[in-house]
């Protein structure tokens, strides 16, 4: 890649943009922006070269999610949905494969999702539960095999894209051993599948986010990985897609901020005002720290995953991209002055698109906690007061 891949979201941004107040407004899915990324390519953006994808590393995934949210925070947090399934089937490779006990069959059907994405199919995330969150470990959701496949049953919250795209990524507990926690490809057509509206939230109001209730036999190659019990070993090995990958789109959410603040202070005239041009100063500075956290979190995911400390970087990464981007709204807004907190300027969305960063899995609050147990010598994934899976 991708060159191509971020002059296409670059291009893109303004489009994006350009239909945001209206989707805020209404509570409605983007499909506009969905179509452009698909005639643009970028739903291959995670798809290995040998599958028709672009093949682009972490660091230009995060690269492209920050110009994508620029236009559209809520649209670019879907994509990252999608980015996420299919830059996580990507990257496992023969010899990840092989220690996993991965068979052949399993390869050949994760290589047909890919080459599916690479042609246009996008992929949803039906993860979090009401009551558990995004914990693995405590999801009602359960599986059984059946003659046919595998039978799943539950309901899902949260699930950005829903009713849109054309297959979710479903975890699920056995039915037979409540620890074993897999994850399964569900496709967007089958009877038992069912969208239930329930999305309306102070921001991103856009990413449909609602409800998805599951009683739905799938055949047995949607069973991702060909293995029971992968999901929360695949959530050790790759906790960027778990938890950072959200921290590019919430940088571009804080530029984004930056830009319509100086837009709506040169129209006013109000940049010569001092307090006003050293929030935007500060705003910048904070802007761009956090999204070299964003960088280096992305660059050691590519070259040492799984590593401690590139896994300290990538908590980090979430931690500051969350806290920046509300941070750095709020104070745009307060230069801005009160016409900018009308229903409908770029400014009131992008504040309240903004303060969900630090609420997405996971939350400030534990990115804070893990990096403290870490920085005291201990172990965050076993010592926290709480499972992070």
């Amino acid at each position: 890649m991708t060159v191509h891949a971020l002059e296409a979201a670059r291009r893109l941004a303004p489009r994006f943009a350009a239909r945001a107040a209206e989707h805020d407004r209404d509570g409605s899915f983007p499909v506009e922006d969905f179509r452009d990324l698909r005639e643009a390519g970028l739903f291959g953006l995670m798809v290995p070269r040998a599958l028709g994808g672009l093949g682009a590393s972490f660091a230009e995934y995060a690269a492209v999610a920050t110009e994508l949210a620029r236009g559209n925070g809520a649209t670019a947090l879907v994509f990252n949905m999608h980015a996420s399934v299919t830059g996580a089937l990507g990257a496992v490779t023969e010899e990840l494969a092989e220690a996993l006990g991965v068979p052949d069959e399993a390869l050949a059907a994760r290589d047909r999702l890919l080459t599916a994405a690479a042609h246009g199919s996008w992929y949803a995330v039906a993860m979090s539960e009401r009551g558990a969150g995004a914990r693995l470990s405590q999801l009602s959701t359960v599986y059984e095999p059946t003659d046919e496949g595998w039978h799943l049953k539950g309901s899902k919250t949260f699930c950005s894209g829903a009713g849109h795209a054309d297959g979710y990524l479903v975890a699920a507990r056995s039915s037979a051993d409540q620890s074993v926690v897999s994850q399964f490809l569900v496709p967007s057509g089958p009877d038992g599948l069912t969208v239930e509206p329930t999305w309306d939230a102070l921001g991103m109001r856009a990413t449909s986010s609602h409800d998805l209730h599951l009683d739905v036999t799938v055949p047995a190659d949607r069973l991702l990985g060909g293995v029971e019990g992968l999901a929360l070993v695949v959530a050790q090995l790759m906790p960027h897609w778990l938890v950072a990958s959200y921290a590019a789109v919430y940088v571009g959410v804080a530029r984004a901020a930056i830009d319509a603040a100086a837009e709506h202070l040169n129209a006013r005239n109000l940049a010569g005002l001092p307090a006003v041009r050293a929030r935007l100063g500060r705003a910048d500075a904070a802007t761009a720290a956090a999204q070299l956290v964003v960088a280096e979190a992305a660059r050691r995911v590519d070259e040492t995953p799984g590593d401690a400390e590139t896994n300290r970087w990538v908590w980090r990464a979430k931690l500051l991209a969350g806290t920046t981007a509300a941070e750095v709204a709020a104070s745009m807004l307060e230069a801005a002055g009160t016409s900018a907190t009308r229903r409908g300027h770029p400014l009131e969305r992008l504040y309240r698109d903004a303060r969900c960063g630090s609420l997405h899995p996971a939350t400030s609050d534990v990115c804070a906690d893990w990096l403290g147990i870490a920085a005291l010598g201990g172990d965050p994934d076993r010592d926290g007061s709480a499972p992070r899976w």
